[in-house]
């Protein structure tokens, strides 16, 4: 009985001798120093009711009293909208279409994703590349504004919690490249920096309830809930039905917060320049395109005048490398790069500038040779992007000697357009916040990209010495 039990003994030792001869692919743990502190934009202290005051002083050429001021329809006088909205909760509405965006790598290979925490610590799928600029329109005055979209949200599931394996160098397999079930939060906290909006769109219910507006409101409430918890105290005013099932919409319906929606059937046909109304609960109509469907319904809508142009309102799911071309097609022909007409905002930026639009107050009085406008942006709940375009007609940039305004707007730019002066205004109260941060992300790490954002960033703010100092560190 002894000698079996030696025997045993020495068999295990032996096997575990033999273990440690055994070559198993070395694992390398990331640096954590190249992983940044998380930064969020702090959406839960902006700005509420802004007064935003202008004060342009002329030459005296002009009768300040004919001047008409007024928002137009379109932010920074564009002639179409186009709208993007990404249902489920996708993964690749980070690594596909905001990395084409904003000049982020792309994966060919269509088994591969990231996560911002691959991003961060250099730990990337092979074969990846960036697209040669980033992609977007300007505010009419020179600045780049990179185009937006709507990502929908899953909260209530697990998987946006998801942990991401970030292991630099290791290539004896690329299985933590391999698709999660959705986006993760660390992902939309950093796709909220570039101002991409976020929706409702499943709730976790059962199969046998999922056509009962009660329980499905009940899920409305948790969602926000996790949403504000997971993101810094940012809600969501925006509703993207999911399945065509219309108790989703009457369940938002019965939900304040929920504001904006947009479904593919049963639903209003947005034309931007005929709205009226401040499309509050208002269903607006999406059509799910493939990347040529979508090419050929720009160029029909085109060739009508703008007045009677429909709005662009694009549905998808996963995204790829189609899709990143087909928005670098956009950029290169209605974009920055082509002829500058179309404006791609997020489905809550677009419903709160047509807000701003009906609803601000403003009021202009003339002292001497200076033109005084006040505009009152009236906040709704959730509102994160008090800024609009103002008009001001008959008025010509040589005109003016001197253009200030008062300490509530953070970003302004002016110029001239086919009718007299726009002056886009932006009132939020942290923005001179991150594009410091950017500037320092840039300062320690100098990429090409980083230097490209925090150019982004600092450019829209209105001129002072800080905004010259922040330039100044990224020469």
């Amino acid at each position: 009985m002894k000698r079996a039990f030696f025997k045993i003994i020495f068999l295990v030792v032996v096997l575990i001798s033999m273990s440690y001869c055994v070559k198993f692919p070395k694992r390398v743990p990331v640096n954590k120093d190249e992983i940044e502190k998380t930064y969020i934009y702090p959406f839960n202290n902006e700005v509420k009711n802004a007064t935003a005051e202008i004060s342009i002083t002329t030459d005296g050429s002009i009768n300040l009293n004919d001047l008409i001021v007024e928002i137009p329809y379109l932010k920074y006088n564009k002639s179409w909208l186009f709208l993007l909205t990404q249902d489920d909760c996708m993964q690749t509405a980070f690594c596909s279409t905001w990395a084409a965006i904003n000049g982020k790598p792309l994966s060919p290979n269509i088994e591969y994703y990231y996560d911002i925490d691959h991003l961060r610590g250099n730990d990337l799928p092979p074969g990846t590349y960036t697209l040669p600029k980033t992609l977007g329109s300007t505010d009419g005055t020179g600045n780049e504004v990179r185009f937006s979209f709507t990502t929908a949200l899953w909260p209530e599931l697990k998987l946006m919690s998801a942990k991401t394996i970030v292991n630099k160098n290791y290539k004896a397999d690329y299985s933590r490249f391999k698709m999660k079930s959705g986006l993760t939060w660390k992902n939309v906290r950093e796709m909220l920096n570039y101002d991409v909006g976020i929706a409702f769109h499943d709730v976790n219910i059962a199969d046998e309830t999922v056509h009962n507006t009660d329980t499905i409101l009940k899920h409305y409430i948790l969602s926000q809930k996790i949403i504000k918890d997971s993101l810094n105290g940012r809600g969501s005013k925006a509703l993207a039905e999911p399945n065509g099932n219309k108790s989703y919409v009457e369940a938002a319906n019965r939900y304040n917060p929920i504001q904006t929606m947009t479904a593919q059937s049963g639903a209003e046909i947005l034309y931007p320049y005929k709205v009226n109304a401040d499309l509050y609960k208002i269903l607006l109509d999406r059509s799910f395109y493939s990347e040529i469907e979508v090419k050929d319904e720009i160029t029909k809508q085109l060739l009508i005048k703008k007045e009677e142009r429909k709005a662009i309102h694009v549905g998808v799911h996963k995204t790829g490398i189609l899709w990143a071309e087909t928005l670098l097609w956009l950029n290169d022909t209605y974009g920055k790069d082509g002829n500058d007409s179309v404006w791609m905002p997020n489905l809550e930026e677009y419903y709160e500038y047509n807000y701003y639009r009906l609803n601000s107050s403003i009021s202009k009085r003339v002292s001497g040779n200076a033109l005084i406008i006040s505009v009152v942006l009236p906040s709704g709940e959730y509102f994160y992007y008090p800024s609009v375009t103002i008009n001001v007609k008959g008025l010509n940039k040589s005109n003016i000697t001197l253009l200030t305004t008062n300490s509530q707007v953070t970003g302004m730019s002016y110029g001239n357009y086919d009718k007299g002066v726009m002056v886009n205004l932006d009132c939020r109260k942290f923005l001179v916040e991150r594009a410091t941060f950017f500037v320092e992300k840039y300062e320690k790490n100098k990429t090409n990209t980083n230097l490209a954002d925090a150019r982004y960033f600092v450019n829209p703010l209105k001129e002072s010495t800080i905004k010259t100092g922040l330039l100044n560190r990224i020469k």
